[in-house]
């Protein structure tokens, strides 16, 4: 079912526009003008190969395929050699298209860089992972990223109709039930293979238990009998990872439990490291709820020792218990705020000299030096606190921590406003 032209695509419209690099590279016959090479980045299933190898047949050039998991620098080498003797005896134009090219090495994208920058090939590459993470610079600067997405829902529906009715797929030999349809787009996540490859397994699961003369029919329940589950797309060292972890601590931070417990879900699903998810829990209820709730950290440091002793699937329980805890709890910013800016001020240099009356008086010749001298000590006033200058110098007044009116801290910023009017001489 592999589209043999751009005008048989589905999804990725964004990319195939009138005028755009990919049709320019398509229509652009053996010449050469106006090609540029590219790279495509999408995750699997998006339509990557199909779309390498419909320029290809659109085109008229030389199509030259390499797979960065069983290719080398020789291979890539050879590709070159072959590529210039044909632009210069027979003038023939080459597509080299390279799937999964953040597999190469440095050295081995490096070998393909005179070929691309002397135009003896148009490279079209393939990869799942960021470029600017896998793909050496001067390769990326001599490239058009081009960035592929998950297909729609309605672009998987009229994918999965086509494969039933054409020759080329299932040949009308089954009838597909609306909420068949339904069940294949769903479970595909946006993977054009995985729909296709779901539609063939459950096509073969109907017609295996037809009967004789009977049209196979595929409803949702041979679709749920055929798989086993929905395709959860998340590399555990790519985007994925970073982009659910992110949405996880974004979805605490602004109180959506629901939106929290979902992320969470997928990381678990997924097979991230649970003592991970501990670890982001713990960091999370000290920066964004800090002193509005402290009780918030208990509960992640109890989630992730628990996390530790029983491990999943168990696991699953305390992480959510402590992931709805925070979600749900006050938020303040204003713990990180102050070690952040007071670090900002060590970092500047503005600090000085510890203040005389709060340096060590216990070793000898301590006190000649009068360290120690004049400090009040605060357990000897009623209040329990005292007028008494704690911060050097040069930073006397400063204000780090500023408690916010949520939670907890209301009753802290309360307490703290008196409190400095006694320590900073504001109330004798």
């Amino acid at each position: 079912m592999r589209p043999q032209s751009l005008d048989e695509v589905v999804g990725q419209q964004h990319l195939l526009k009138p005028g755009s690099p990919l049709r320019t590279l398509a229509s652009d016959a053996a010449g050469g003008g106006g090609a540029v090479s590219v790279i495509l980045w999408g995750p699997p299933g998006t339509g990557k190969t199909t779309l390498a190898q419909a320029i290809a047949h659109s085109s008229g050039r030389r199509f030259v395929e390499l797979s960065a998991v069983t290719a080398g620098i020789k291979d890539v080498r050879t590709v070159m050699e072959r590529a210039l003797n044909d632009r210069d005896l027979y003038d023939i134009a080459t597509v080299l298209f390279l799937d999964e090219i953040h597999r190469f090495t440095k050295a081995q994208q490096d070998a393909l860089l005179p070929g691309v920058e002397n135009g003896w090939v148009t490279l079209v590459a393939a990869t799942t992972e960021n470029p600017s993470f896998s793909v050496i610079s001067p390769l990326l600067s001599r490239s058009l990223l081009l960035t592929l997405e998950p297909l729609a829902d309605p672009d998987l529906r009229r994918l999965l109709e086509r494969a039933v009715e054409d020759p080329r797929g299932l040949g009308a030999r089954v009838e597909v039930t609306d909420d068949a349809y339904e069940a294949l787009v769903q479970v595909a996540s946006g993977d054009a293979r995985r729909a296709l490859t779901g539609l063939e397994a459950a096509g073969a699961s109907a017609t295996a238990s037809a009967e004789d003369d009977a049209t196979p029919v595929v409803t949702g329940e041979t679709v749920a009998i055929s798989i086993d589950r929905a395709l959860l797309r998340y590399d555990k060292n790519g985007d994925q990872h970073y982009d659910v972890i992110s949405a996880f601590i974004k979805s605490m931070r602004g109180s959506d439990p629901d939106a929290a417990i979902h992320y969470l879900a997928r990381m678990i699903e997924a097979g991230e490291d649970p003592r991970f998810i501990a670890r982001r829990l713990m960091v999370h209820a000290a920066e964004d709820v800090g002193m509005a709730d402290p009780q918030a950290l208990r509960v992640a440091v109890a989630a992730a020792e628990a996390t530790q002793l029983i491990g999943l699937p168990e696991a699953r329980i305390p992480l959510a218990e402590a992931t709805i805890y925070i979600a749900t709890a006050p938020k303040s910013n204003a713990v990180i705020t102050a070690i952040d800016a007071a670090i900002a001020d060590v970092k500047a240099g503005r600090f000085g000299l510890v203040p005389t009356h709060l340096r060590d008086a216990h070793y000898p010749g301590a006190k000649r030096m009068g360290h120690g001298k004049g400090y009040r000590y605060p357990h000897s006033d009623p209040r329990g606190v005292s007028q008494q200058q704690y911060l050097p110098d040069e930073l006397r007044g400063k204000v780090y921590y500023q408690p916010t009116q949520h939670g907890n801290e209301r009753e802290v910023s309360d307490r703290l406003e008196k409190i400095r009017r006694i320590t900073r001489g504001g109330d004798e």
